[in-house]
């Protein structure tokens, strides 16, 4: 069913809270297959979580419109309009966090789904607590940073504030790009491999996807960049990964 087992275990409810006076993260799931969607929404809410699932993309996108969730999982393969085509409607407008569930890895399937703007992505069959983690590492990139503001020529990044603008306005990144961005701005002029970024921005402790990287990066580019096919200001290192410099 796309699902391991995890889920068939009793349900108790969820705590009100995850830690201590932590809010209970609220997730909307996207997912056409009845048993997987019943199994993940059964075992996200015993991991903690507040779920409201839908059946296709066109019910998924209207759940969206009447609640703000604090992250989206979102089924590739949905009647109608498929994964791919939802996340790139919620990209003209929201910035929140994406994950992809896919039960094809061939290169194409993956890359046009991060291109779309998903912030991560999980093959079928699904283990619950891989999930769970997932789930949890995206929603630590919008945690607040101590750290003060700094200037990158037109490119302001406000650490504390969790912003990003360019010549004074506000620039919309996604909890992904943000933290990504932040990683590279900690080491001016230094490289950073793929693998490197993968376990600061991803918390990916393994041998990692850096097709991440690469997709994310590009579109970072595009938001910071004047001209995202001559970057200035994130470098690609050959043979290594990037770096972020400050215009001259």
């Amino acid at each position: 069913m796309g699902v391991s087992g995890e889920c068939h275990s009793t349900v108790t409810a969820p705590p009100a809270v995850v830690g201590h006076n932590a809010p209970v993260p609220f997730l909307l799931l996207i997912e056409d297959d009845d048993a997987i969607r019943t199994g993940l929404e059964l075992a996200l809410t015993r991991q903690g979580h507040r779920v409201v699932a839908a059946a296709s993309g066109e019910e998924g996108l209207e759940r969206l419109r009447e609640q703000r969730p604090d992250l989206i999982v979102l089924d590739v393969m949905l009647p109608g309009i498929d994964g791919f085509e939802v996340c790139r409607r919620i990209r003209r407008t929201d910035q929140l966090p994406i994950i992809l569930l896919t039960a094809r890895s061939d290169d194409i399937d993956i890359v046009v789904g991060l291109e779309s703007g998903a912030d991560d992505y999980v093959i079928k069959p699904i283990q619950p607590r891989v999930l769970d983690a997932r789930i949890r590492a995206v929603l630590r990139r919008g945690e607040r940073d101590s750290s003060d503001a700094v200037a990158f020529g037109a490119i302001v990044i406000d650490r504390s504030a969790m912003t990003v603008t360019k010549d004074g306005q506000d620039l919309q990144l996604t909890p992904t790009e943000l933290r990504l961005l932040l990683e590279l701005s900690r080491r001016p002029g230094q490289a950073l491999s793929r693998q490197q970024l993968l376990r600061l921005v991803w918390e990916h402790d393994y041998l990692g996807d850096s097709r991440l990287v690469d997709a994310c990066v590009q579109r970072l580019r595009a938001k910071v960049e004047d001209v995202p096919s001559a970057p200035k200001l994130i470098r690609t290192v050959r043979g290594v990964g990037y770096r972020l410099d400050a215009p001259a």
